[in-house]
């Protein structure tokens, strides 16, 4: 049997790595599709640098590929350039998608966000809560993944194998370009804010959700989404987490929700009219911490077997890493257990029956 192929578009982003690696552990052929520099991947990766937008070289990239897993877009929850949330979240998903059904591949992952659904725990929010659309999305980030995945699942109503997984926040080691979920725990453990909005989200393992993307491409029915998920937290119960870790004090007072508004409001203008530097708590993520972010993964867990590791570790790791990579200022107390992060991605694991 010939060596599958898989491209992965995004290869270089903070899932998207843990992916191609999965990927290469399992045997599998991969490429890569991605603006960034993903030479970081590996000699036995093969790269093609480029954009989604551009059809010729997604075409060319998708060229006797079996699978497809598209992760490449902006994850920032701020940009000084709004129109590019638009442009890559949304156009570059229906070049590729375009492409892609061009190409008759056997199976296509789409990776979306769980900013964009409702929320799927029965502690959340009543049942009859109507499901959003996108005009109740807080921002351009999530107006153009809510579009975005409009678009999947168009693609999957005309009988594309398409499977949509919708990741919570991913956290762990190696996330290169910082996303809003490492950036916000880079901020707690240099001590650069004195409060928190006690708002409660998932997070998941960064390493169980790139897993979640190869189950959904063995095990996912077309036309569905899965969550992705790991643990229902409060930030408190995150810093504590921290604390404990590292040795370092987390800060100990909750704003209310007003009061975070308000300053994220002030800080997102003088980025967008006077630094032209991300805000240190974009308003986008307030808005969205305003409800209760919390999710039921059961689905994932039984019907792809969707591992859940703890957060904790997790965490560790991802303090780990960032010591590593001389990305914190403060540094954690030696004496703790844990740190630092010994390296490595960790193995993934197998699917049972899969080929």
């Amino acid at each position: 049997m010939a060596q599958r192929m898989s491209l992965v578009t995004g290869g270089a982003g903070f899932i998207g790595q843990h992916l191609v690696q999965q990927l290469l552990e399992r045997g599998e052929r991969v490429r890569v599709l991605d603006i960034a520099d993903s030479t970081f991947l590996g000699p036995e990766v093969e790269v093609f640098r480029g954009s989604i937008l551009d059809s010729d070289i997604v075409g060319r990239a998708l060229n006797k590929v079996d699978r497809l897993y598209h992760l490449a877009a902006n994850p920032n929850l701020w940009s000084a350039r709004k129109e590019e949330f638009e442009e890559v979240n949304v156009q570059g998903t229906r070049t590729v998608l375009a492409q892609a059904e061009a190409a008759g591949l056997e199976r296509i992952v789409y990776c979306s966000t769980e900013s964009i659904i409702e929320r799927r725990h029965p502690a959340a929010s009543r049942a009859t809560e109507p499901a959003p659309t996108v005009n109740d999305m807080p921002g351009p980030y999530c107006r153009s993944k809510f579009l975005a995945q409009e678009e999947a699942l168009k693609a999957a109503a005309r009988n594309m194998p398409l499977v949509i997984v919708n990741p919570t926040l991913p956290v762990g080691p190696g996330d290169r370009f910082l996303t809003p979920p490492t950036r916000m725990l880079q901020v707690f453990l240099d001590g650069r804010t004195p409060a928190f909005l006690d708002c409660q989200f998932n997070m998941i393992d960064v390493r169980d959700a790139a897993f979640g993307h190869i189950l959904a491409a063995e095990r996912g029915r077309p036309g569905e989404l899965y969550v992705l998920g790991g643990e229902n937290l409060r930030l408190r119960d995150v810093l504590a987490m921290l604390e404990e870790i590292t040795g370092l004090t987390m800060p100990g007072i909750s704003i209310p929700y007003w009061m975070a508004f308000a300053f994220s409001a002030a800080s997102e203008f003088i980025a967008d009219h006077v630094s032209g530097r991300p805000p240190v708590a974009p308003l986008a993520g307030v808005r969205l911490a305003r409800k209760p972010m919390i999710f039921d993964s059961a689905k994932a867990v039984r019907e792809l077997g969707l591992p859940q590791r703890p957060i904790r570790q997790a965490l560790a790791d991802a303090v780990g890493w960032m010591i590593e990579e001389g990305l914190l200022c403060r540094l954690p107390d030696n004496g703790r257990k844990g740190l630092p992060w010994a390296g490595g991605r960790g193995k993934t694991p197998k699917i049972l029956g899969a080929k």
